[in-house]
């Protein structure tokens, strides 16, 4: 339901832009028609930009693939529909293709890749425009691909622009539909804690790539209708400088907006073909236009829109789940058995862990301890797949986890809490759940589903009635309190029902009400799941109440292990090491 009332917004603006040519003439309605192509490309950079935290530079090299690939077929087949729509197709799908692969080879890696992107993409680009222009049997070259026809049965003056208004639609309704669904909700995770969502599971690098691929899709599909539009392609349709114009375009409208993008576009777009012909230094004003706006208004148009709209009219975009399906828990346990078999971490010229050898074959709770820079933290990092070591195995089950992404680990049945309390703050405490529960149950199909937001299970419930805060869901995560944040992203370590669970200082931060609490969650939760827990804690009250089993590292090695009186009495442990209690 809330899909179909977001919805009415991009059925309003078409509904709008139908009457355009009515109220003015064909030749406005043939201009507009162009900024509403360049408005399509702009929504695509949005959904990478804003709602997923890259930046493309090069988005016009996809949307000249898509106009030089539709140009040919107009050219070579005429008015014969049957050979034109699959040509249509493969003008969306090419750009779509060449995106998903770049975005792998770019994003296949365990941090963010941003920055190194962009500059790909500038780069595609740039290299688009030269073969553009040198390839001139293919697009005519430097004076590009002429004498393109319309659509058949379509004038492009006068019914052309329903066809660009009936793509928009579709577009927007696609990318709405995208954003609303489990992919879209990941998407907004990635841009605002990557690394955490790694820890879950998900192959972050897939789903950046797909998204830069729905984005080179809807270029594509724009630059297909952008030639029989214009009835040529130049190899400045795949240039830097329509890239450039197409960020401009997105910021100034809004690239956490979906309709905002277009709203740019048509604004820029008609202010320069106003100022071209009358006014010398047209430029400089599109460029102060573009500077206030960025300044004044980050959010672009669709900020100063939301301002001038009153509060009254706004609809809430985050609103409570109604978790409706019960789901099963995980598969079954595997059989415990971790192995650190001599285990080296070197960085650069300094070792972290040196020959570390440990073993663990019991279910239960099992805790680290040591002073600090004994090598715990790290520890956690070699086991996860968050720091690759540099000798030595480590194996969980009997499977070998060197060389695996975070993501592999994670789907292996190993789940991590950081030291640090890290769950999805722009997003709600609703939301940062949905994440936890889909870790190692959402299947490819269920990206797409709105069926998971439903999903329940009886840890769930269990967690909500001892941390009575997660029953605000639509709250955001961002204004707990440090407390409040340490139980949710406890809650969420344990909600995908992980056989291996790695607390780092669950207690840290907490006042000594909130750690009893705390210290009672972990003991009923852990119990409840069957899962082995290994917690890295300074405060020896935590150690002593949970612990089956206690490992005392030093200076990257295994110092001694047992029961909490044997750690007690040892010399060895005594001599380095004293904790300490709230």
């Amino acid at each position: 339901m809330a899909y179909f009332r977001a919805a009415s917004i991009p059925f309003a603006v078409v509904i709008g832009l139908l009457f355009v040519p009515f109220i003015w003439d064909t030749f406005v309605a043939y201009q507009l028609g162009l900024y509403l192509l360049y408005g399509m490309v702009a929504q695509g950079i949005a959904l990478c930009w804003g709602r997923t935290g890259f930046l493309p530079l090069g988005q016009a090299l996809f949307f000249g693939i898509g106009a030089y690939v539709s140009g040919a077929a107009l050219t070579q087949f005429g008015d014969n529909w049957l050979l034109l729509i699959p040509a249509f197709l493969v003008a969306v799908a090419l750009p779509a293709l060449l995106a998903c692969g770049v975005g792998l080879l770019v994003f296949n890696r365990q941090v963010g890749s941003g920055p190194f992107f962009s500059l790909i993409t500038l780069a595609l680009s740039i290299l688009g425009f030269q073969l553009a222009n040198s390839w001139s049997t293919v697009t005519g070259g430097f004076n590009g691909m002429t004498g393109i026809p319309g659509l058949p049965g379509i004038d492009s003056y006068e019914h052309l622009y329903y066809v660009i208004l009936a793509a928009l639609l579709f577009g927007s309704l696609l990318l709405l539909y995208l954003q609303r669904a489990p992919f879209g909700q990941l998407l907004s995770a990635i841009a605002g804690n990557e690394d955490r969502l790694q820890f879950f599971g998900f192959h972050t690098g897939l789903l950046k790539a797909m998204a830069f691929g729905v984005s080179a899709g809807l270029a594509g599909l724009a630059g297909a209708i952008y030639a029989p539009h214009q009835g040529i392609v130049t190899p400045q349709a795949v240039g830097f400088l329509l890239s450039a114009e197409f960020v401009i375009w997105t910021a100034v409208g809004g690239r956490n907006s979906l309709m905002g993008p277009v709203m740019g576009a048509v604004l820029i777009g008609f202010l320069a073909s106003g100022l071209r012909d009358t006014f010398q230094y047209w430029e400089v004003v599109v460029a102060l236009v573009f500077i206030v706006v960025v300044l004044r208004f980050p959010g672009g148009l669709a900020q100063l829109a939301e301002r001038i709209v009153p509060s009254r009219h706004r609809r809430t975009a985050i609103q409570a789940r109604q978790r409706t399906h019960t789901i099963a828990g995980t598969k079954t346990q595997p059989e415990t058995n971790l192995k650190f078999d001599h285990v080296g971490l070197k960085i650069g010229p300094v070792t972290i862990l040196d020959n570390l050898a440990l073993d663990i074959t019991s279910k239960g709770i099992h805790c680290i301890i040591g002073p600090n820079g004994a090598g715990k933290t790290s520890t956690f990092n070699v086991l996860s797949g968050k720091l690759p070591i540099t000798s030595g195995q480590i194996s969980w089950a009997g499977q070998r986890l060197s060389g695996m992404r975070v993501d592999q680990v994670a789907q292996l049945g190993i789940s991590r809490k950081l030291q640090v309390p890290s769950v999805f703050a722009a997003l709600s405490i609703d939301q940062n759940i949905d994440i936890a529960l889909w870790a190692g149950r959402l299947r490819r199909r269920d990206y797409f589903s709105m069926q998971p937001f439903a999903w329940q299970t009886e840890l769930l419930g269990d967690l909500e009635t001892r941390f009575d805060f997660l029953h605000n869901g639509h709250a955001p995560a961002g204004v707990l309190s440090l407390g409040q944040r340490q139980m949710l992203d406890f809650s969420m370590t344990y909600l995908g029902e992980a056989s291996l669970i790695l607390l780092d200082e669950p207690c840290a931060g907490l006042s000594s009400a909130e750690t009893v609490e705390m210290i009672e969650a972990i003991a009923q939760i852990n119990q409840l799941t069957g899962a082995c827990a290994i917690i890295i804690e300074h405060d020896m009250q935590v150690v002593e109440r949970l612990s089956d089993h206690v490992l005392v590292m030093h200076q990257g090695t295994l110092l001694a292990s047992g029961t909490m009186a044997n750690i007690r009495n040892n010399a060895a442990v005594q001599a380095v090491y004293g904790g300490g209690t709230k």
